[in-house]
């Protein structure tokens, strides 16, 4: 496990985000960019970061091996892996599972993404995946993280053929999602949402209804693709990972079983092999720890 983390890390220091700090309009490439109301006219928010608690995008970056975290963050991180030492490979997990589904529905069909709880980008984010594959790919990138806002400008460079769109907007706010995405989504065609890492941080069942909301507007065809830490197998664990980030004061987390992940698919079919931790979902020649568990689970369903 020790060399496991160690390689992780190193990895992570060589492939860190080089993200610009101001939003911009135009893409270089001519492709079409379009940005939030946030960025309409053309300068940067104002952004506000508390750094005396830790977030969970500034973690994630820490266990990456980044530059954007602070003392709070390294502490609560590492408190977290004294727990459970692999939560530092699960950054890296979630990222490939994020290519392998996003390659997957490409081969189907899909040329929209609605990539909801997007994180401090990093490297084949999912417009880079799509649009690598299928130029004329139409990305929308939710987050209302102040972080992640400083960052927006990287996830704003599309290829010429395709858009990309980021909207400061909160899971909970699913109609306003809607309303801004549906400048660069075309509804009646398929989509593939994404939720990977921020289900945790809907703590009701309310959840289960915001991700109904989320895909009630797209047709059959469409996706939902969510990842979590679960506390299935790993119970104890698990819960203690839990309680430790939630009393350091950052937003409340849950742990879910595996019957509480697969209740957002109840409406779906759930894609083989099912609900599974992250590097098991349909593993391919590069795919990392493909022979490992995980507490932190993954699954993809099809609207029927």
């Amino acid at each position: 496990m020790d060399d496991l983390i160690a390689d992780f890390q190193l990895g992570g220091q060589n492939e860190r985000a080089r993200a610009a700090r101001t939003p911009n309009r135009r893409n270089p490439l001519g492709g079409e960019v379009v940005t939030g109301d946030a960025y309409a006219s053309g300068q940067e928010p104002e952004i506000r970061i508390d750094t005396s608690v830790a977030h969970p995008a500034r973690v994630w970056d820490y266990w990456l091996g980044g530059k954007d975290h602070y003392p709070a963050d390294v502490e609560v991180g590492d408190q977290l892996e004294e727990t459970i030492p692999e939560v530092v490979l699960w950054a890296r997990a979630d990222r490939e599972f994020l290519g392998r589904v996003v390659r997957h529905v490409i081969g189907e069909g899909v040329r929209q993404f609605l990539d909801i709880g997007t994180g401090i980008p990093t490297r084949d984010n999912t417009h880079q995946v799509a649009q690598r594959l299928a130029p004329e790919s139409r990305v929308v990138y939710v987050d209302n993280d102040p972080v992640v806002l400083a960052h927006a400008r990287a996830l704003l460079n599309s290829s010429s053929e395709g858009a990309t769109d980021f909207i400061d907007a909160n899971l909970h706010d699913p109609d306003t999602i809607l309303d801004e995405a549906a400048r660069t989504l075309d509804f009646t065609k398929p989509v593939l949402v994404t939720l990977l890492g921020i289900l945790e941080f809907s703590v009701t069942d309310e959840a289960y209804t915001i991700v109904n909301r989320v895909l009630e507007p797209f047709p059959s065809g469409s996706f939902l693709a969510i990842a979590c830490p679960s506390n299935e197998t790993n119970t104890e664990a698990m819960d203690e990972v839990a309680r430790k980030w939630n009393d350091s004061g950052a937003t409340p987390i849950i742990m879910r079983s595996a019957a509480g992940l697969k209740r957002f698919f109840e409406h779906m079919d759930l894609l083989e092999p099912g609900l599974v931790p992250l590097p098991q979902w349909r593993p391919d020649t590069g795919t990392l720890y493909a022979d490992r568990g995980m507490d932190f689970y993954c699954a993809v369903g099809r609207k029927p």
